[in-house]
């Protein structure tokens, strides 16, 4: 782990002593800046314990003291901590199917350094060629002293990269050569930095659970809406993987087809969602009325101009959110959706007032629609989800680092996808 983080001292309150010390982290994340009376009245803890855990996370470089705050109250001005922005770093590879990109993220989730190559994936030998030598100037950008900090590089990726290519109107010969490979292995094996591999929708949810809305809300259903539409879902300040690291994976949601005259009609009764709400399907909405995009910049460029098509395909894409998000409601019970896109305010600011007035009109007798909210990150999503999925899984306080058998499965979490 990062910086020689202690877990605690003596076995039988190991696990206690590591979730609180992680849930001061969350605390301090959270709050921005608070003194030890602040955390520990907010964690329930007495002050002895509270000045032990800071005194460790302080140690380990986690944490830094700031100025005194006088609050006009008598007796000493408190001393204020925040998390330190150096006191570890996340490397995050976003791998899509049309684009790679590399990140560089410290412990507060700003991004110190970014690589985008919008390129149509290429055969796995060259992929780790690209990303293996971008991962390694992200690395030389560290100070040599911190980069111990460095808590691995997160890969978020599809976990099928060579299913629904014809949805996504791309060539199945391609990906077939991503078959059976084992990305993470080969880039453990080229950088020398552990890797752990994440569903692309749930790595973007966790940098919004950890980073972004999450540090306010603790039960959300996330959607991204990319080249296809991906998904994760955060219950009880936790992100939720499912038996095979798909939870969330909204794309394949059965709807119904799409009434555009662009959409290729499905072989079976119905449609899935990434056929409709992708801009992958906008982009061939704009295509199929005269209006050829190449690229995120052009597509952007046109629902600036407000150009009719675009507003066609929102219609659309909204026609098949509405059931979907309605569906998950009722199974998670989650009061908010969080809904982002490498399109960012540009878009959601077209899209997200017709959801909610959808969403209102089609909600069940007794039930009340879920919030909607957009998600912080917009294009960065993806790159600052995958660094931070080795922060998030060496200090966020998961609940399931409570019990012997809950730490082993957290270590183990990530295999899963794998």
């Amino acid at each position: 782990m990062a910086n020689g983080y202690r877990a605690g001292r003596g076995s039988n309150s190991v696990h206690l002593r590591r979730y609180n010390e992680r849930l001061v982290l969350q605390m301090l994340r959270r709050a921005g800046e608070a003194s030890r009376a602040d955390i520990a009245r907010s964690a329930a803890l007495t002050n002895a314990a509270v000045g032990a855990i800071i005194h460790d996370l302080e140690a380990a470089g986690l944490i830094e003291t700031l100025g005194k705050r006088n609050d006009g109250n008598r007796g000493q001005p408190a001393t204020l901590l925040r998390l330190d922005p150096r006191g570890a770093y996340g490397i995050g590879v976003r791998l899509d199917r049309t684009n790679i990109e590399t990140a560089l993220v410290d412990f507060t989730g700003q991004v110190l350094a970014r690589r985008t190559r919008d390129m149509i994936l290429p055969a796995p030998e060259e992929a780790i060629h690209i990303v293996a030598g971008d991962i390694r100037a992200l690395v030389d950008m560290v100070l040599p002293t911190h980069r111990e900090r460095i808590a691995g590089v997160g890969l978020a990726q599809p976990f099928n990269l060579e299913a629904w290519l014809a949805e996504l109107d791309l060539p199945p010969a391609r990906f077939k050569l991503w078959q059976n490979v084992d990305f993470a292995a080969q880039l453990e094996l080229a950088v020398g930095l552990p890797v752990t591999v994440e569903n692309d929708g749930t790595a973007a949810a966790i940098a919004e659970l950890f980073h972004g809305l999450g540090r306010d809300e603790n039960d959300f259903l996330y959607l991204f809406i990319g080249p296809a539409i991906g998904g994760g879902v955060v219950v009880g300040g936790d992100c939720v993987h499912g038996s095979r690291g798909n939870a969330g994976d909204v794309a394949v949601m059965p709807v119904a087809p799409s009434r555009l005259d662009s959409a290729p009609r499905p072989a079976r009764g119905f449609d899935i969602l990434l056929a409709r709400a992708s801009l992958n399907a906008l982009a061939r909405h704009l295509a199929h009325h005269g209006v050829p995009v190449h690229g995120l910049a052009e597509l952007e460029a046109a629902v600036a101009r407000g150009e009719p098509a675009v507003f066609e395909w929102i219609d659309d894409c909204v026609d098949a959110l509405t059931p979907a998000i309605l569906s998950a409601v009722a199974i998670l019970d989650v009061p908010l959706v969080v809904v982002d896109t490498d399109l960012g305010a540009c878009l959601l600011d077209l899209l997200l007032p017709k959801l909610r007035d959808c969403l209102a009109a089609h909600a069940a007798e007794a039930r009340n629609p879920p919030r909607l909210l957009a998600g912080s990150f917009a294009l960065e999503a993806g790159a600052i989800g995958a660094a931070t999925v080795p922060m998030f899984f060496s200090f966020a306080p998961r609940a399931a680092i409570l019990t012997r058998m809950g730490a082993d499965r957290e270590a183990l979490d990530h295999a899963a996808a794998q």
